[in-house]
This record gives C-alpha cells, sequence and structure tokens, in this order.
C-alpha cells in the first residue's frame, strides 16, 4: 500500500511539473484586418500570454515580422519585465501587397509556445 501511494504521487507530481512547464511557455495571438487596399497603413498588434512575471522568470522577448522580415522587437530584461502576464504591442504597417505576419515570443526559462502566423489579403 505505501508502494502503491508513493507512485501515484510520483506520477502527481511529474504530470504536474509537465502541465506547469508547458503553461509557462510565452505564447502569441495575432490581431490585425484580415484584407487592406493596397497602399494603406494597418495596425498589427500582438496579444502575449505568459504564467509569471517575476525578477528570475519572464518573457525576455516577442517580434513581429511581415513576409519575412522583421519590423518590431521588444526585449525584456529582469530589470524591464513586461507590465503583466497578458500585454499586448502594437505597430503599423504600411500595406504594398499580400502580407505573412509572423510573431513570436519567449519565456527566458521555458522557451516559446511557438511562432504564429496572420495572412492579410490586398483588396
Amino acid at each position: 500500500m505505501q508502494r502503491l501511494c508513493g507512485i501515484v504521487l510520483a506520477a502527481c507530481v511529474i504530470a504536474g511539473v509537465s502541465t506547469a512547464a508547458y503553461a509557462n511557455k510565452s505564447a502569441v495571438e495575432i490581431q490585425a484586418p484580415e484584407t487592406a487596399k493596397k497602399g494603406s497603413t494597418i495596425t498589427i498588434s500582438v496579444t502575449v500570454t505568459h504564467s509569471g512575471n517575476s525578477i528570475v522568470h519572464y518573457t525576455n522577448w516577442v517580434y513581429i515580422k511581415a513576409n519575412g522580415k522583421e519590423i518590431a522587437r521588444w526585449d525584456f530584461t529582469w530589470n524591464n519585465r513586461p507590465e503583466n502576464e497578458v500585454f499586448t504591442r502594437t505597430v503599423t504597417y504600411t500595406v504594398t501587397g499580400p502580407v505573412e505576419i509572423e510573431a513570436e515570443s519567449n519565456c527566458n526559462l521555458h522557451g516559446s509556445a511557438g511562432a504564429k502566423t496572420f495572412q492579410i489579403k490586398v483588396q
């Protein structure tokens, strides 16, 4: 019985650690118009979500790319952290044709949940 309790406890600890590690990866969501006129200026926003915002555990960078070219980047440090666990950064961009937006953020301890992309079509 004691051995069974130990196995169950170990399984719970492992499950809890792996879930917490995944939850602490920094993730992004892109907000932008689905269509835009050629020559127009659009606003692109990226909302970053990350469980943890302390002196030792925080989002350390965020970028936005348009058609593969970095158009905005924010770097953070232990003494210049994001304002909250969920925060938004915004950039303007002049549309010259169809645009693929890519954004990604990174946790200094657990890494990134991966880049996200968003397509903007020209009207």
